[in-house]
């Protein structure tokens, strides 16, 4: 378990170096590797590590059973490790303890969202940074862990799934590598299989103790400074679904509906399912017509509304402190919305013009790139380094209006587009609808019940 940062080589004080793969913590292994890291190993000579590599969790990193030896949420925990590690080490690579910003994109953005609210990790940073992804939404807190457990159990042909500690044996010796299934990311409902979960009390620390509404409505965690938004069009890259899903959609619509609603009856399902394809697509069929609708469904549910509802509920327990902005700067290099004659702003714009990627490989050449973009990307990178030093994106010098805190109905929001200009309330039709959905829908997440007696054999 490795991490890069900056810092110098001993006695050579004149240039920073980039260290790549410092461990922080030491990975288990056998029938313990789905439990917390171990501290690491301690240096007493100069280590040097050359491999560069990136590590894909999936179900090693968030099996939940709520046992001894899968408790869940071991990737998370790996998170809170790092942060251990940055507090007590950071100071000698020339950085400081009490100023760091966490942030994340994506799934990352959820990540981070969800470290906020986790005893476990309180005290370890000062300000969060959270780009497209909340931890309300439906993929970031697994609805059902002992469910999805024996649901990829099937997929590995795994058929004794009536046995618990058969099939926890399944998950402490399966080769890593059936851990890792692609296929687990295109689901209909909007989640991933895997993702943290609510972890059952065994007596020790837990990242995770309830549902992140509760914590939110409760105030009981940390109020930090954020920085929380999304890009217009998020789910524009589910595009590549489209052709596939339209008529499946038309068919029944229900079958893509996010994980966490639940109905008490099929009638009652298929009439909220009804409600909401007419609230985006009216009278029309899910077509190529009806492109942008499709867009604005799957970007609500899980992207925009998850995050404007945990905006919602940490300025309603008193944090007042959240700084929010849509994304949508186009230009010419964005490509037009299939059917349309349309650009949007993609899932994670934001994040790839402050970090120089894109989810197409032209803009990756910085030839390519046009003079409104370059001026755009450097007004967004000094919004980013204000609130990473200040906990505030406004600053004396800069070109950005000024942004005061968000208030609970989602007002104001910083418009990002090729000029900034502050708005008022965020999205606020689509949001009241879905909350007047999620009010009466909700479906709570669940820790993993007790295991039953083991059966002796007569």
């Amino acid at each position: 378990m490795k991490v890069n940062v900056f810092g110098r080589i001993l006695f050579f004080d004149t240039v920073s170096y980039v260290f790549y793969n410092i461990h922080y913590a030491t990975a288990r292994t056998g029938q313990e590797r789905l439990k917390a890291p171990l501290p690491p190993s301690v240096w007493s000579q100069p280590f040097e590590g050359v491999e560069k590599d990136i590590n894909i969790l999936g179900a090693h990193g968030f099996i939940c059973l709520g046992t001894k030896h899968i408790p869940g949420n071991a990737g998370m925990k790996d998170q809170v490790a790092l942060l251990i590690w940055v507090k007590k080490n950071i100071s000698e690579f020339g950085g400081n303890p009490d100023e760091v910003t966490i942030a994340g994109y994506s799934a990352g953005s959820s990540a981070v969202d969800l470290l906020m609210i986790s005893k476990m990790a309180q005290g370890l940073f000062k300000r969060v940074i959270s780009e497209s992804g909340a931890n309300t939404a439906a993929f970031s807190v697994q609805r059902d862990p002992i469910e999805n457990a024996t649901e990829f159990a099937k997929m590995l042909n795994f058929d004794n799934i009536e046995d618990f500690y058969a099939l926890e044996n399944l998950y402490k010796t399966v080769p890593y590598e059936k851990l890792l299934a692609p296929s687990l990311i295109d689901r209909t409902d909007s989640t991933f299989l895997f993702s943290p979960c609510v972890e059952r009390d065994l007596g020790e620390e837990r990242f995770l103790d309830d549902d992140p509404i509760n914590i939110l409505k409760s105030g009981n965690y940390e109020k930090l400074p954020m920085l929380y938004g999304f890009a217009e069009m998020e789910r524009l890259f589910r595009i590549p679904q489209f052709d596939k899903w339209k008529d499946r959609m038309n068919e029944k619509f229900s079958d893509f509906l996010p994980a966490d609603l639940q109905f008490k009856d099929e009638i009652e399902k298929e009439r909220v399912a009804n409600e909401i394809k007419n609230f985006y697509f009216g009278k029309k069929s899910v077509g190529n017509d009806t492109v942008l609708s499709y867009i604005d469904y799957f970007s609500d549910v899980i992207f925009t509304y998850p995050i404007l509802r945990s905006v919602k509920l940490q300025v309603e327990s008193g944090n007042n402190k959240i700084f929010l902005y849509e994304y949508s700067f186009v230009d010419n290099n964005t490509p037009l919305v299939p059917h349309t004659n349309i650009r949007g702003a993609n899932h994670c714009d934001q994040t790839f013009a402050v970090l120089d990627g894109s989810w197409i490989d032209t803009a990756d050449n910085e030839d390519s790139l046009s003079e409104e973009f370059k001026e755009s990307r450097a007004i967004l990178r000094k919004i980013w380094l204000n609130f990473m030093i200040t906990g505030n994106p406004n600053h004396a010098d800069s070109k950005v209006p000024t942004w005061p805190p968000v208030d609970s109905d989602w007002s104001p929001h910083m418009s990002i587009n090729k000029s900034l200009e502050l708005k008022g309330s965020l999205l606020k039709k689509r949001v009241v609808f879905w909350e007047g959905i999620y009010n009466k829908y909700y479906r709570v997440p669940v820790a993993p019940s007790a295991p039953p007696p083991r059966k002796t054999e007569l």
